[in-house]
């Protein structure tokens, strides 16, 4: 069986990339002095000092009391049996009490 072509010229894969032809000089010193384990992206470079912004106590507790909130809202207006939290809307309540907690779902998408 007749040998490959690449497997006799052992030579050719020991020759530098400037005797092949590779890169111009410039990007083969900069090639030289990075790390081949460096695989670092270099537009987020700079970030690196920003902290992961978390998001204020004032806004979670805000945003779990609006949950609570219409799910009380619903609760008291079911067991009184629809004369509370406003008798005058009546079935309208619902829509408020599920108003009020989608706010505060809707307030999770922030959630980091």
């Amino acid at each position: 069986m007749p040998e490959s072509k690449r497997r006799k010229d052992r030579g050719a894969a020991k020759r530098s990339r400037k005797d092949r032809g590779g890169l111009p000089q410039a990007e083969e010193s900069m090639l030289s002095k990075a790390s081949p384990l460096d695989d670092s992206d270099p537009i987020t470079d700079g970030f690196d000092d920003l902290e992961e912004e978390t998001l204020p106590l004032w806004y979670r507790i805000t945003m779990f009391g609006l949950m609570i909130l219409g799910l009380l809202w619903l609760i008291v207006w079911y067991i009184s049996g629809t004369t509370l939290p406003i008798e005058s809307i009546g079935a309208w309540n619902i829509a408020v009490g599920f108003g009020i907690a989608m706010i505060g779902f809707f307030m999770t998408m922030r959630w980091k």
